[in-house]
């Protein structure tokens, strides 16, 4: 049963076949809950064109926002790998964690203390009522995969992720590694 393959922290790869949809077309989603109610993930692969400090001017850096997804786009989410250092975080697995203490995290990134490679921003999510996920995996929009990068995924390059997922997957999937993102265009 496909309920049992998803759980939190592994990566929904979008299939190719997910063209003109600009949320998902070609995105890699880290799925940061799943039970009966529902999933969450947040869209790891799309930078946004503003920094935590065009958002938050008292944050003295310029860590990229990313696209977490459709839902919520007026508000900030976090995840991280330093839970030592942001109290109150929920971890997601694998050593990333969800949240946590934001005036912390606002002082702790002012100092020095965290870098682009412990922490992603993200304006929205990505969510699923009851059943939704299951129902767009049957239907073939996602491919689940095991986050094989852990913690390390947060400082993972961006560009081109989902590319290299799919080169991953090999097989019938390495002819649209080097397809153009709208092949309507080709």
């Amino acid at each position: 049963m496909i309920s049992e393959k998803l759980k939190k922290g592994h990566l929904l790869i979008a299939e190719p076949s997910i063209i003109g949809d600009l949320s998902f077309n070609r995105s890699v989603i880290l799925l940061a809950d799943h039970n009966k109610e529902g999933s969450i993930g947040f869209i790891i692969n799309k930078p946004l064109k503003y920094t935590i400090n065009d958002l938050i001017p008292e944050i003295d850096a310029t860590f990229k926002i990313y696209n977490g997804g459709p839902v919520e786009q007026d508000n900030l989410y976090f995840i991280h790998n330093i839970p030592e250092l942001i109290p109150n975080s929920v971890e997601i697995s694998n050593g990333i964690y969800w949240g946590g203490d934001f005036e912390s995290t606002k002082d702790l990134i002012n100092d020095g203390s965290i870098s682009k490679n412990n922490i992603r921003f993200f304006l929205g999510y990505t969510g699923w009522d009851e059943n939704q996920l299951e129902s767009e995996m049957q239907g073939n929009s996602w491919i689940i995969t095991d986050n094989s990068y852990k913690n390390k995924i947060i400082g993972k390059s961006t560009t081109h992720f989902w590319k290299e997922q799919i080169i991953e997957l090999g097989g019938d999937y390495l002819i649209w590694s080097n397809a153009p993102e709208n092949p309507y265009l080709n």
